[in-house]
């Protein structure tokens, strides 16, 4: 079964706690739901746990799949299967309880499994492309699902094959080590005690970090020289303990935001000659104010 909704008031979607109406919202509760939107052809696009994307807090003119209900799961010996919208932290739980270790970096992160293969994410010197097997995907050209192994992937720094292709990820396979399990637990109670020192809390609204680091750079360096921890536009606030954060502080909108982070682009830019992109995705109308400083950052 599929939940349709029309101008859905999408900001209780998203971690950032920001956005106005949406003029279609899908929420499919199995993959052949899923795969029947995506073939009606009706849809811009699909999001998962929207952990890392700021909504417009205008109308969105766009119809959009969310995929938090496609939350099927299982463990057999030292393989994962999972649909794309299973939640790491969920998984990384159920991993440690079974003793299997590579997902330990997955207790801290809010986002679904497709979100992170689409951005290869990764922390604490783990990735999702480490113990990445295969993914069956749905091409949206061909019509086709097919299968992508990890050969086929593409994988970089916060990238995959899935960002430049009409690829679709239905669901994904990994291979995990066994470990002892206390080792385990105890590395994902480091992972989470430096969350909790370093990153804001997600009772305050924010989309993890704003920027990619550039190569050989950090984001948050640059930011911190720049004076930018603390830094205000309207609602919205640099995090005081890490300048690659920004806080949904006081009814922020959209607008606050990426005049924000355009102003942190433009301090680093003038004073290292490093243009930082983001690395959070922004949806909203083209032709916009927001959507040209966007695309000037991009």
């Amino acid at each position: 079964m599929t939940e349709i909704y029309e101008n859905y008031e999408v900001k209780g979607e998203c971690t950032f706690k920001i956005g106005g109406l949406l003029k279609k919202a899908a929420f499919p509760s199995s993959l052949d739901d899923f795969i029947e939107l995506i073939k009606s052809k009706e849809y811009d696009m699909v999001l998962g746990n929207c952990s890392n994307v700021l909504f417009s807090s205008d109308y969105i003119d766009k119809k959009i799949i969310f995929t938090k209900k496609l939350k099927g799961y299982e463990i057999i010996n030292n393989s994962v299967k999972a649909q794309c919208g299973v939640r790491g932290p969920l998984l990384s739980k159920e991993c440690a309880n079974r003793s299997l270790s590579g997902f330990e970096f997955l207790i801290g992160f809010p986002g679904s499994i497709g979100g992170m293969i689409y951005m290869n994410a990764s922390a604490h010197n783990q990735s999702i492309s480490d113990t990445f097997i295969s993914a069956n995907v749905y091409d949206v050209n061909s019509d086709k699902i097919f299968e992508l192994k990890k050969d086929n992937m593409n994988f970089g720094y916060r990238k995959s094959i899935l960002q430049n292709n009409n690829l679709i990820l239905l669901n994904a396979e990994f291979h995990l080590k066994t470990e002892n399990k206390e080792k385990i637990e105890e590395l994902m109670k480091r992972n989470i005690e430096f969350r909790r020192q370093r990153h804001p809390s997600l009772s305050t609204g924010n989309a993890g970090s704003i920027f990619k680091n550039p190569q050989n750079d950090s984001a948050g360096r640059l930011l911190d020289l720049c004076g930018m921890r603390g830094a205000k536009e309207g609602g919205a606030c640099v995090f005081e303990n890490h300048a690659n954060f920004i806080l949904n502080k006081d009814h922020a909108t959209s607008t606050d935001v990426i005049n924000l982070m355009y102003k942190m682009y433009k301090k680093v830019k003038e004073k290292y000659t490093i243009e930082l992109h983001p690395e959070i995705i922004y949806i909203g109308n083209t032709g916009t104010k927001e959507q040209k400083l966007w695309e000037e950052m991009k």
